[in-house]
């Protein structure tokens, strides 16, 4: 039987008290730019280049990001495809949390595989555990540094796996522990020939979306791990002796500083939380430059005609009070005087 042992310790407790208070502010930020697309869009390609970089794709952040736009570059067709797939794999993991996925079963986890080593690997491994023993060596030395579990016993110990992933739920494992442990033991017993590592990282997402810690998918753990992936392998490699305490504070640190991330972001955007209220409740989607009059109001206490260029000198005037209207209309800003001296400010 699956029975993961560790420890809660202090630094574990302090990553999900952060993890908690950045998902509250991320999830009640009032207002939402028309540009978060531009945020997701953002995390995709991040995701997409330092999730294939970690294990040796060749493409810099660059070029990851033209394959994604579909543009031709110079490069491996395998680094290609390995990026491209990535990508899929995360729409997979959006459609799957969309459709309201009950069960993390054996067809989900190698749902993942196949559609992230597609064009790579033979059709008959695609989507089938390894059968054969597999030893993972250091890439300058040759030296075997992880000698995963015999090929027959994957089928068994991938059913334990499964068994315990479904039946934890919140109330008995915090979700960001239950997504480190799965990651771990995904990588530990390392059920296919190739793609593994993808897969456990790939595994960790669809959790947190399921687990609702998606934070409007803005987030890339890949991006934590690619930063020091040597950090990244021996905190794997030392959790193999069997107790994950170490590398959960590892994991839950890495969440902790991406959620951390996002909310700073978020607050940059949304500054006054007390505006929901002030709004019913409802959100407001503002444009990239309507955020700027906002952060500008909120940083001088007003708006006169005379600084429409310092919010934006590559409009004209009646593009600003367009804007500024629209904001009037919306409850957010108020407008004092009715000459060109008059002031916006917050409401």
């Amino acid at each position: 039987m699956f029975n993961p042992q560790f420890n809660i310790t202090n630094k574990i407790l302090k990553n999900i008290g952060t993890i908690e208070a950045s998902r509250e502010v991320i999830g009640d930020a009032p207002l939402l730019p028309l540009w978060e697309k531009r945020f997701r869009d953002d995390a995709v390609i991040r995701t997409a280049h330092h999730g294939t970089h970690i294990e040796g794709n060749r493409l810099n952040l660059h070029e990851a990001k033209d394959v994604l736009m579909g543009k031709d570059i110079v490069g491996r067709t395998r680094d290609v495809h390995e990026v491209i797939n990535y990508r899929r794999t995360l729409k997979v993991i959006e459609e799957e949390a969309e459709r309201g996925l009950k069960r993390i079963t054996e067809g989900t986890v190698k749902k993942l595989h196949r559609t992230v080593v597609s064009g790579i690997l033979n059709d008959e491994r695609i989507g089938e555990y390894r059968t054969k023993q597999v030893v993972i060596r250091n890439s300058e030395t040759g030296e075997v540094t992880f000698r995963p579990p015999d090929a027959v016993e994957v089928p068994f110990l991938m059913r334990e796996f499964y068994y315990w992933l479904n039946k934890v739920d919140s109330n008995d494992l915090h979700p960001i522990l239950k997504a480190g442990i799965s990651h771990h033991e995904l990588v530990r017993v390392h059920p296919f020939i190739d793609g593994n590592g993808r897969v456990a990282r790939a595994l960790v997402t669809l959790i947190l979306f399921l687990e609702k810690y998606d934070i409007r998918q803005f987030f890339s753990l890949e991006e934590y791990y690619d930063k020091d992936a040597v950090s990244y392998y021996e905190h794997l490699k030392k959790a193999s002796d069997g107790d994950l305490t170490s590398w959960l504070e590892y994991f839950s640190l890495g969440v902790a500083i991406e959620f951390e991330r996002i909310k700073q972001k978020i607050l940059k955007l949304s500054k006054d939380t007390y505006l929901k209220q002030k709004l019913g409740g409802k959100q407001v989607f503002l444009t990239e430059r309507q955020t700027k009059i906002i952060e500008y109001i909120q940083s001088i206490g007003y708006l006169q005609n005379q600084a429409f260029k310092e919010v934006d000198a590559g409009v004209s005037e009646d593009t600003i009070l367009r804007d500024l209207t629209d904001l009037v209309d919306k409850g957010i800003i108020k407008k004092i005087g009715k000459t060109k001296a008059a002031r916006y400010v917050m409401v």
